[in-house]
């Protein structure tokens, strides 16, 4: 009896304790941690524990233990889920980022686009800067030739030597482009004599040396000009005429002794030595012909 009465004492103190400790958390504004309150109860045990007492202390430092993890868990859920928080609230770029950001892509942007226009600067500098060198060599247009003119005697390049001449290849039988080209010709030279005083001498060189017979040349080319000199010769010497001024020919459409030549539509400007100066194509009207051709008479360096 005395044993069950000492137990009982000691458990209705135990639990005396307990409820004091429980209500001293409760009122505490930070409330004590279950640990502490566990070592400060077994530090502050005075009385010897009974076995049943032991199991008791036991289980309540268990439960102890489990409600410190749990408290710590929830500290860093709590902790977490604040930072989560932060992060969403902010968003994942701050203000700064965002200023930084735009400023760096408004300076390249600038950058850029004074480096463009520095080199478009440049490259129009460089090319109003280029100054005339030493002469490459003029153009391979030109050379000898060996033909027979439309009275009939054998010319050769030789022969207009000292002379202004402006070539022109063609044929006869040409429909329409042949005559358009050689009129412009004849108001060409005319328009030139009177504006600066120079002969221009005409020619014609055919390339169709099997229908343009001296006679047939001699009547064509009087159609047009009265000092228009007309070539022909046989086709093989029309043929290294023709490759000399880098002049195209072809038949096309033949049909029997009827048959039209396909050929480059371009005048030759040659100058006093019979050098190459300059070269006209058809987009060329009077006007533009002659005062191309005095230009370059002009700027002519032997």
């Amino acid at each position: 009896m005395a044993n069950f009465a000492s137990r009982s004492a000691q458990l209705r103190y135990f639990r005396r304790y307990l409820c004091s400790r429980a209500l001293n958390r409760c009122s505490s504004t930070q409330p004590s941690s279950p640990l502490k309150f566990c070592n400060h109860f077994s530090s502050q045990s005075i009385m010897p524990l009974r076995p049943g007492i032991q199991t008791l202390m036991m289980h309540h430092r268990y439960l102890c233990s489990t409600a410190a993890k749990s408290d710590s868990g929830e500290g860093q859920k709590s902790d977490q889920s604040s930072d989560a928080g932060k992060a969403v609230r902010g968003g994942p770029v701050s203000w700064l980022s965002f200023l930084l950001l735009i400023f760096t892509g408004a300076g390249l942007v600038f950058y850029y686009d004074n480096e463009k226009k520095r080199h478009i600067e440049e490259i129009n500098a460089s090319s109003t800067a280029v100054k005339e060198g030493p002469s490459a060599g003029k153009a391979a247009i030109g050379g000898p030739f060996n033909l027979i003119n439309d009275e009939g005697k054998n010319v050769t390049e030789k022969d207009f030597f000292g002379k202004w001449t402006l070539i022109y290849f063609g044929f006869t039988h040409c429909p329409d482009i042949c005559p358009d080209e050689l009129i412009k010709v004849a108001d060409a030279v005319d328009k030139i004599k009177a504006k600066i005083g120079v002969d221009i001498v005409p020619v014609f060189i055919s390339v169709d040396p099997e229908r343009d017979t001296v006679e047939q040349v001699h009547e064509y080319v009087k159609e047009f000009h009265p000092n228009l000199i007309g070539l022909t010769g046989n086709p093989d010497e029309v043929r290294k005429a023709a490759r000399a001024y880098r002049v195209y020919y072809m038949k096309t459409e033949e049909e029997g002794s009827d048959y039209l030549v396909d050929h480059s539509i371009m005048m030759y400007l040659m100058g006093p030595k019979m050098d190459f100066v300059k070269n006209f194509g058809k987009n060329n009207d009077v006007d533009s012909l002659a005062n191309g051709i005095i230009e370059a008479m002009k700027k002519y360096k032997p």
